[in-house]
């Protein structure tokens, strides 16, 4: 099982000065030209998708390495630096309002890529869920903020989107290639210094069991549902029941909206746990229901584990951990942009001498 997909970062205020901005804009166009040329556009998404790279890159481009801003300012950097039509990769969404919309935004990329309609359609699909499987199937308490699409010319895809805790943000990592199930174990991987003590996660193969029984709950209709739930007039409570008072299904209530939810899913009788999460309204709060009464009734116990390096380069936006050297980072921006044209000329040496100071470099 690859992991590669959830980063926690402190939240850090401030935001990152034009002159950095501007250089890390420039720096980003000319290291993604260098991968894009030397390894094709998958290549360069796939790392994107990886944490671990994408923590060093924001490093590289002047971000300390736990800085919360690492993800949205190196994805707006990004944006501003690819051009679709001359890389062959589009960055969509961003934080906030511009995460919503993304949709519109693979479409205009996949005009200029002319991809097919059936594609597109599954990106932005995918767009969505993945963004609702982090906010809703695992439910870690971040809420998230930030949404990122990146798609190539080719029809491959990664996410990276990001949501914000107490005094943390957590960053979440999709790639399409390792998506086979985006409801057992989606992310290319996860890694974390915050680890949470107790996190339902219905994506962990441990909820399997789990996942199928709330959607054998829901076609069964859910009057019979009603039971479990506190707050509808003359029932009994959970409490009543013979039950241990430690129960985490005591004091749950989705009152009339949620039932009504669980009454239009019933209707439409979900295949599979994928369709009933996609549905309307099947949020948080619905999920962990069902998950929980699923363990109640059948004792199908769903996973409460919290699924969850870095280089300094050119210094951070905050001085630390020392100040940004503008004429470094100038010439880092110069000698790459130099080595990629002369590998636009076939002379690779160049290309090939950088990849060996690594050799040089001592540990």
């Amino acid at each position: 099982m690859h992991k590669t997909g959830v980063t926690n970062l402190p939240l850090h205020g401030g935001k990152c000065p034009r002159w950095l901005f501007n250089r890390m804009v420039n720096l980003t166009e000319v290291i993604t030209e260098v991968i894009v040329h030397e390894y094709g556009q998958g290549e360069f998404i796939k790392r994107i998708s990886d944490p671990y790279f994408f923590q060093a890159f924001s490093c590289v481009l002047g971000f300390d390495w736990h800085s919360s801003g690492t993800t949205t300012t190196t994805c707006g950097a990004l944006k501003v630096a690819l051009d679709p039509e001359e890389v062959g990769v589009a960055v969509c969404g961003g934080k906030g309002a511009a995460s919503r919309k993304t949709p519109e935004e693979i479409e205009a990329a996949g005009e200029v890529f002319n991809l097919r309609t059936e594609t597109l359609e599954e990106m932005i699909y995918s767009s969505r869920l993945s963004a609702k499987v982090d906010n809703s199937c695992i439910q870690d308490s971040y809420q998230l903020y930030h949404h990122v699409f990146f798609l190539t010319e080719k029809g491959d895809w990664a996410v990276v989107q990001q949501g914000m805790g107490d005094h943390y943000a957590r960053r979440y990592h999709w790639m399409s290639e390792c998506v086979e199930d985006f409801l057992e174990e989606p992310h290319t991987g996860i890694c974390c210094d915050h680890i949470q003590k107790e996190v339902l996660d219905m994506t962990s193969r441990e909820s399997e069991k789990a996942r199928s029984i709330s959607v054998d709950l829901v076609n069964d209709g859910p009057q019979h549902l009603e039971k479990y739930f506190m707050g509808r007039g003359e029932q009994r409570k959970l409490s009543q029941f013979t039950m241990p008072s430690h129960h985490p299904v005591l004091g749950m209530d989705l009152g009339l909206d949620g039932l009504r939810v669980l009454q239009r899913a019933y209707e439409l009788q979900p295949e599979n746990y994928e369709e009933l999460v996609s549905l309307r309204g099947m949020g948080p709060k619905k999920i962990r229901a069902l998950a929980l009464i699923s363990d109640l009734v059948y004792g199908s116990e769903p996973s409460w584990r919290d699924p969850v390096k870095y280089s300094f380069t050119h210094g951070g936006k905050d001085g630390f951990p020392y100040p940004v050297n503008r004429g470094v980072y100038d010439t880092s921006i110069e000698t790459l942009r130099d080595a990629l044209e002369q590998a636009r000329l076939d002379r690779r040496e160049r290309i090939h001498a950088i990849k060996r100071l690594k050799d040089f470099i001592k540990e």
